[in-house]
């Protein structure tokens, strides 16, 4: 495996990593689960807070909304499932990329 191959792989796992604990600690402090539906709130410090927090938990959110969807609501459709896959691996992969590059900034990986 190439140096750049495991790089990404590593970014890949960070992204999924911080948007699980995110996820996580939100539920654990607000007793409810996080959702797309925090943007909703109107025109409040909590909807500019929201923003930061959804960009990098988004990518668990959206894997949870999708299985989620897939068993209760009885969706057959694997295209939508797999979309979903792409779309939040990619997702994770570009904010595991920024954490990373942040880490490297402020000296705490080589």
């Amino acid at each position: 495996m190439s140096a750049d191959a495991l790089n990404s792989l590593f970014s890949l796992l960070i992204g999924f990593a911080l948007a699980g604990a995110l996820v996580s600690g939100y539920q654990a402090l607000a007793q409810r689960p996080a959702g797309f539906g925090l943007l909703q709130q109107g025109v409040a410090p909590r909807s500019f807070v929201a923003v930061p927090f959804l960009m990098f938990a988004a990518p668990f959110l959206i894997m949870r909304n999708t299985l989620l969807g897939r068993r209760l609501e009885q969706r057959h459709r694997v295209e939508f499932v797999m979309m979903a896959t792409v779309l939040s691996g990619f997702w994770s992969l570009m904010s595991g990329t920024f954490v990373v590059m942040a880490l490297r900034a402020i000296g705490l990986l080589a």
